[in-house]
């Protein structure tokens, strides 16, 4: 069940990573030049509520050093990359592994 849990949000990560980079490409196209934008202004154009509430959470719940270094940096990163990222360990985490030997019999 956790499996499918973090393949699914996986896919969903996977998807949002395309449409990204698909904005990011128009974008591009649009302006002769590479534009990237950042993670951090995507989420907040999107729901400044929920970046605001994510910033509380890891500074209030969490250990507050790890905002400032590792979360602006973060956020500061292409939409697309981090995205992308994120899918791939979850895809990694919910993967099953086969055992050396195995054999799939058709059902």
């Amino acid at each position: 069940m956790i499996r499918f849990v973090l393949r699914l949000l996986s896919m969903i990560a996977l998807t949002v990573a395309v449409i990204m980079a698909v904005l990011d490409g128009a974008r591009s196209v649009a302006a002769s030049e590479v534009t990237l934008k950042p993670l951090g202004v995507s989420w907040f154009e999107a729901s400044p509520d929920t970046l605001n509430l994510a910033q509380a959470v890891v500074q209030r719940y969490l250990l507050p050093v790890i905002w400032d270094p590792f979360m602006i940096w973060v956020l500061n990163q292409p939409g697309f990359a981090v995205m992308a990222v994120l899918a791939l360990l979850l895809y990694i985490a919910g993967y099953k592994r086969r055992r050396r030997g195995q054999i799939d019999m058709p059902v």
